[in-house]
């Protein structure tokens, strides 16, 4: 099983939260050509200013994701780090890790700047 990182910033409202997180699982999901009955579980971590709405939702009704485990967390508290971030890990049956394609995008591209 594979595992796909991403990460996305959005405003707190339930709109651009709902709107920035299916951008970033439409990005995964595109770059990586995986079929989303291969997805087995979603789990996204916010930072602390960012609690209008859960992630998992909006993502989970615009692919009807129904047999797909999701969790929300919110993220460690660390000094000076990237606000208002979305962060994602896709689980993905019979995907080799060397094969996935890591999806930073807008200013959470500072988070991995090892890639392109």
């Amino acid at each position: 099983m594979g595992v796909i990182r991403g990460a996305i910033c959005a405003e707190n409202t339930v709109e651009d939260i709902s709107c920035k997180s299916v951008e970033l699982i439409k990005v995964i999901v595109y770059d990586n050509a995986i079929s989303l009955d291969k997805i087995e579980a979603i789990i996204f971590s916010v930072t602390e200013d960012l609690n209008a709405c859960y992630p998992a939702k909006s993502v989970r009704e615009q692919f009807r994701l129904d047999n797909v485990a999701f969790m929300c967390v919110q993220e460690m508290r660390v000094p000076n780090s990237l606000p208002h971030c979305i962060r994602v890990s896709v689980f993905v049956k019979g995907l080799a890790q060397k094969k996935c394609f890591h999806c930073y995008i807008g200013q959470a591209k500072v988070l991995r700047p090892d890639l392109k």
